[in-house]
């Protein structure tokens, strides 16, 4: 099998190219360390509209170079093939390869630039091995029976086993009996953007040892699919003063995988003498690899089987203590105001950042959110509402960040906050602007690091949840007045959506008129199924500052008083009869006073005579005014 080549001296330099934006196709050649920012006098120039300071460095580290985040607003997003990873907080890092893409900027206006690297081949890697073609390498490793019996023994030991640490040490014992000359075994999780955390070191002699690893093997290993063979190991650890005087000689890395899936990378060192392992010894390793990840995932598998329970658990319970809301999760309407906040929730739906709604009361922001949710790529996870104005500050702490048993009088026992719950989903804080300064610092750190800590508690937690929140009150006013804190706003403030008021997409009234009449005529068993002309001519002309929950109100208490099958204006509130109609004249049409009082008050006696049949008796009750009143009224404005 021909030798695999790799790259092992650090490049100098590197390209970028520029994919979309003002300099799509510009090639920019740097030196590294490069330096990323909006100014022009840096290494590379990102032309950003909305943001204006540093983005970030490319720069060598040790074996490998790494990109490292320094945009204090937007993080910026690491993407290679279909995996994308937001930089900031907890992971500030991501290893480059080549023609990984680094995007810049705000979601909805992003810059996007190739990394292009020039690699320096080394031959120290003397043979590899494709873990796809494992059936065709696998049969001479189980027809040596010293060696089947071996995995034998093993796989009845692994039945056993309820943890990975568990597994690995007894992965370790069998590797060190199936590779004699092996002296150290790395185990290491393959954790995204170039990064391999060790999860677990063993030595033969068992004493304590210097588990470092070499990331840009590993790197391959995991892109190629190879189990990989060096001949001298030295040679790709030139900055690893530890790996020199440790003489780490021989290494054989391997993949551990189950399915399609990567889970990490198996290194088995001799630091004695190069040159002692054969094809044979990396058959045999990357059987038993295999056999371990089976072992791991398998255990993998009854932990999330069992976290799973226990979250379904209490998600059953949190949904139990939840009021019946409207069921309808779509957005009602085709106004031009709704279709570009439609379309705003499309460009961030499947984006990691934060989003703040704002709007007046009613206007519909938890159904904003929920769709925000329901569309994205997490709505298979839990979606959860706080109402942060709803319940004391010490009530919500617990409500959002859980509490340990004990903590404090009347907490017996331990329970999961929401920001548990929603782990891999969304949670949505309504009223944001009230909550107290205490809280807003921890909700900080949820953004900044994934970290929560419930109350009582001695260690954090770390969770993955989308933060959408929403308030009526202007934060920036209350930024500037020192009632909510200001990096905790631009943090929140990513990717704002605008709730237009109803009154601002009157086209979208008849529509969610009826669909709220259908919805609670069935709910109500009332056989109303439409609007008169003159009933949506008033619930057109009304302005609903309330908004559509307003509208909503409206429509059940028409249906509670009992409706016939077609809602006609006397079913309706007063206050919504006596507002002004929406071919009222108004003041830039030049007409006096008296003129558009006219106006409006022969308007008003039409839809009234109209709504009642043109029945003056009625028509005059319902005005407040006699029967001889109306006469005179209608003769005096010519309504026959």
């Amino acid at each position: 099998m021909p030798p695999l080549r790799h790259m092992s001296k650090e490049p100098t330099s590197i390209r970028f190219e520029f994919i979309n934006g003002p300099r799509a196709g510009n090639v920019v050649d740097a030196a590294i360390p490069a330096v990323v920012s909006t100014d022009p006098n840096d290494d590379l120039t990102i032309p950003l509209e909305d943001y204006r300071g540093p983005l970030g460095v490319v720069e060598s580290a040790k074996d490998a170079m790494i990109f490292r985040d320094q945009n204090r607003l937007y993080g910026a997003i690491h993407v290679r093939g279909s995996n994308q990873t937001l930089l900031g907080g907890k992971i500030p890092t991501a290893e480059i390869w080549n023609e990984d893409i680094i995007q810049f900027g705000s979601p909805g206006n992003p810059v996007q630039i190739k990394c292009l690297i020039d690699e320096t081949i080394s031959s120290s890697v003397i043979t590899s091995r494709r873990i796809d073609d494992l059936d065709t390498f696998s049969a001479s490793v189980y027809g040596a029976p010293q060696q089947l019996a071996v995995l034998f023994e093993h796989t009845r030991h692994q039945t056993q086993a309820r943890s990975i640490n568990q597994v690995l040490a007894s992965g370790a014992e069998l590797i060190f009996k199936l590779v004699p000359k092996a002296t150290h075994i790395v185990f290491t999780q393959h954790a995204g953007a170039g990064r391999f955390p060790v999860t677990s070191s063993q030595a033969r002699d068992k004493k304590s040892f210097d588990g470092e690893i070499s990331r840009s093997i590993m790197n391959r290993v995991i892109r190629e699919r190879k189990s990989i063979l060096l001949m001298d190991a030295a040679a790709e650890f030139p900055q690893a003063r530890s790996v020199i005087r440790a003489g780490l000689a021989s290494t054989m890395c391997v993949p551990l995988w189950s399915g399609d899936e990567i889970h990490g990378v198996l290194q088995v060192d001799n630091r004695q003498t190069p040159g002692m392992f054969t094809g044979q010894d990396l058959d045999v390793l990357t059987v038993a690899s295999h056999q371990i990840s089976l072992a791991a995932e398998n255990v993998r598998l009854v932990s999330k089987l069992e976290k799973s329970r226990v979250q379904l658990s209490e998600q059953n319970t949190y949904l139990r203590k939840q009021i019946p809301a409207n069921s309808t999760m779509g957005m009602i309407g085709r106004s031009d105001a709704l279709t570009a906040l439609r379309n705003s929730i499309e460009r961030v739906r499947d984006t990691r950042v934060p989003v703040l709604i704002n709007g007046e009361t009613g206007t519909g922001k938890e159904l904003v959110a929920r769709a925000l949710h329901e569309t994205s790529n997490r709505s298979e996870k839990m979606f959860v509402a706080q109402n942060c104005s709803a319940i004391s500050d010490s009530l919500l702490e617990s409500e959002l960040f859980g509490h340990v048993k004990g903590s404090f009088t009347g907490a017996s026992e331990t329970k999961t906050g929401l920001f548990e719950l929603a782990d891999g989903g969304t949670i949505f804080l309504d009223e944001l602007g009230e909550m107290p300064m205490k809280l807003q610092a921890k909700l900080l750190r949820v953004i900044q690091e994934g970290e929560i800590w419930p109350v009582g508690a001695n260690a954090p937690k770390f969770v993955d949840v989308r933060i959408v929140s929403a308030t009526h009150r202007n934060l920036q006013e209350m930024v500037d007045s020192g009632e909510f804190r200001q990096d905790l706003y631009f943090r929140l403030n990513v990717f704002p959506l605008e709730l237009p008021a109803l009154r601002d997409r009157r086209d979208d009234i008849p529509l969610l008129a009826e669909h709220f009449l259908r919805q609670y005529a069935k709910e109500f068993g009332s056989p109303a199924d439409g609007f008169s002309k003159a009933a949506m001519d008033i619930l057109l002309a009304y302005s609903w500052p309330g908004n559509i929950r307003e509208l909503q109100n409206e429509i059940q208490r028409v249906l509670i008083r009992g409706t016939p099958t077609l809602v006609l204006p006397e079913h309706l509130s007063v206050g919504l009869v006596g507002s002004e109609p929406s071919n009222a004249p108004s003041l830039n049409e030049g007409k006096s006073l008296k003129e558009m009082v006219d106006h409006y008050e022969r308007t008003l006696l039409e839809k009234a005579l109209e709504s009642h049949n043109h029945n003056k008796t009625k028509t005059a009750e319902r005005l407040g005014i006699t029967r001889e009143g109306l006469h005179k009224k209608l003769v005096r404005h010519g309504v026959n």
